[in-house]
């Protein structure tokens, strides 16, 4: 299994991740039904996103919590939401990569997993 090293690991683990995500019954309805994600925008931010956290690349310009407050109050993104994104996310890691990195990608997603997924409910009380 190959080493998560360059951007262009980062592109091709978004995409696979990404493409189970569209399709998923769970939570693929909040891209492509409530939040209408154009994939063409998308990718690029999350590539970016993904290379600064994992590669201490200064590549993304967002707030990613902002993005998801309005998708909250048009349907609540609870719990077992996040819990499945990171379910989503470890096994397309673990099915594409190895190593330090890339234990540290499912390290990190489940730190933002867990924040957003407070975030989110306290949004809503």
């Amino acid at each position: 299994m190959k080493q998560l090293q360059t951007r262009e690991d980062i592109e091709l683990l978004v995409n696979r991740f990404y493409e189970k995500v569209a399709k998923d019954d769970t939570i693929g309805f909040f891209f492509t039904q409530i939040a209408e994600v154009k994939w063409e925008h998308h990718l690029p931010k999350m590539y970016a996103f993904w290379e600064s956290l994992l590669f201490g690349q200064a590549s993304y310009k967002g707030n990613p919590m902002a993005v998801h407050f309005p998708i909250n109050e048009l349907k609540a993104i609870e719990k077992h939401h996040f819990e499945h994104w990171l379910r989503l996310w470890t096994e397309t890691v673990q099915e594409n990569f190895c190593g330090e990195i890339a234990e540290n990608a499912v390290y990190k997603a489940t730190n933002i997993a867990n924040l957003m997924a407070h975030k989110m409910a306290m949004a809503r009380r």
